[in-house]
């Protein structure tokens, strides 16, 4: 795979498990200094070791960190730039998922401060430690650490199909993933005059432990197998699976590259046609 990203410090949050770490080998096979953060260890531990197999890189940053604390979001940018310099991008996909229900037990509160707060804490912190703006004219590439790059800087957001439709008993989840998009619509505004793209990628069914667990509580709630209720949920998906986590670090490499150069302030639908504008 061609070494896009070499020289380039790119942050993943949410990189111990599913479409976060897919994010982390994709971009560690295209030659990216990555630094990573989730708040399991152990399965954070596991995704270095398996990007530095994936890529040529021996030395990437990884934290333990929730994002719904800023104070310890800002740490743990400021310590993985003092490892490997400013910023070239920023990807925030922590996020936790599941229904909630308004009464005792309600987890609104947790769903919006992980979901858009924890991005909101990462935007920010990744944001005062991106590498200086380019100067017009002045080619591609750069060594890690140099504090150069050529080209936008990027902030790239993972909301849900669920920023796009209502789904009953998932109101904090919908909410804070509808927040998402509005927030990068906002910062893509503010940030332009710095040549920040910002944008987000609302993936629809992705084979993921989230996933399958919400597969699972349908299928107790109809009360047929597992394999029934998937059956059932891959009937709204005019393609018929769903995605894989890999579809989706697809898509965040490409919003990284040049290729994407005209795009910011976007929400972009990944979920095999079940939601289309």
């Amino acid at each position: 795979m061609a070494a896009r990203f070499q020289g380039q410090h790119i942050l993943v949050t949410g990189a111990g498990t599913g479409i976060g770490r897919a994010i982390a080998l994709r971009l560690a096979a295209e030659g990216a200094t990555l630094s990573l953060l989730a708040r399991d260890a152990a399965r954070l531990d596991a995704t270095v070791a398996d990007a530095v197999r994936a890529g040529a890189h021996p030395g990437h940053f990884s934290r333990s960190c929730d994002v719904r604390d800023r104070a310890a979001v800002d740490a743990a940018a400021a310590a993985a730039v003092a490892r490997h310099g400013p910023l070239y991008a920023a990807v925030a996909n922590a996020g936790v998922g599941g229904p909630n229900a308004a009464g005792p037990g309600d987890r609104f509160e947790e769903l919006v401060a992980t979901n858009l707060t924890g991005t909101y804490n990462v935007f920010r912190a990744a944001e005062r430690h991106l590498a200086p703006r380019p100067e017009a004219g002045s080619g591609a590439g750069s060594s890690a650490g140099s504090g150069a790059v050529f080209g936008a800087r990027h902030l790239v957001a993972i909301a849900s199909i669920l920023a796009r439709i209502g789904v009953a008993g998932y109101s904090g989840y919908c909410a804070s993933k509808a927040g998402i998009t509005g927030l990068v619509r906002a910062l893509a505004m503010e940030l332009a005059p710095a040549e920040v793209q910002v944008n987000a990628i609302c993936p629809g069914w992705v084979d993921t432990a989230m996933a399958r667990e919400g597969v699972a509580g349908f299928a107790a709630a109809l009360g047929v197998p597992y394999e029934d209720a998937y059956r059932r949920a891959m009937q709204d998906v005019p393609l018929g699976r769903m995605s894989a986590p890999e579809d989706i670090a697809g898509v965040v490499a490409w919003l990284l590259s040049p290729d994407a150069r005209g795009v910011t302030g976007q929400a972009l639908d990944v979920n095999g046609g079940a939601f289309m504008l």
